[in-house]
């Protein structure tokens, strides 16, 4: 028996879905990829069942196919997302993010007396651990950690 309950999204003629995105980072990602200014066709949705993740979020995107440094900024905050290459309604490719070697303009540092915080200057920080994202200020040296993590952008 078919459960009417469930919520179907539709697909996507051509463009990403965005997948297994912690359901608490749904707003970080939208953030990191400054999707508010996009002008195409958008579909989100949070804290849907994830065998892997308990919960997780979903982001699809129309006519919009990301490259490689926007797609590695995801993995600050969604290390376990995969994107979802859509053309003609089929998946053509898939995608596994990577957290970069650094991280330049995306994050704030948490040192409130770093020159960053105080002065007109560009975020610049270098990737110390992948698997628990850890980023070294360039200016400071203080280890900002995901936990403690603030996007600017």
């Amino acid at each position: 028996m078919k459960d009417s309950k469930k919520l179907n999204v539709s697909a996507i003629k051509d463009g990403t879905v965005i997948d297994h995105i912690p359901a608490e980072n749904l707003f970080k990602v939208l953030s990191i990829l400054d999707l508010k200014s996009l002008k195409s066709k958008m579909t989100f949705g949070t804290n849907m069942e994830s065998n892997k993740l308990g919960l997780k979020a979903i982001i699809k995107v129309s006519d919009k196919y990301f490259e490689d440094d926007e797609i590695n900024k995801i993995a600050l905050v969604a290390p376990e997302a995969k994107l979802n290459i859509i053309n003609n309604y089929k998946v053509i490719e898939k995608k596994v993010v990577e957290i970069p070697n650094e991280v330049v303009g995306i994050v704030k540092c948490v040192n409130p007396k770093c020159i960053t915080n105080n002065d007109e200057i560009v975020t610049r920080f270098n990737v110390v651990e992948k698997s628990k994202v850890a980023l070294k200020c360039h200016y400071c040296e203080k280890i900002t950690d995901q936990e403690h993590m603030k996007i600017i952008k």
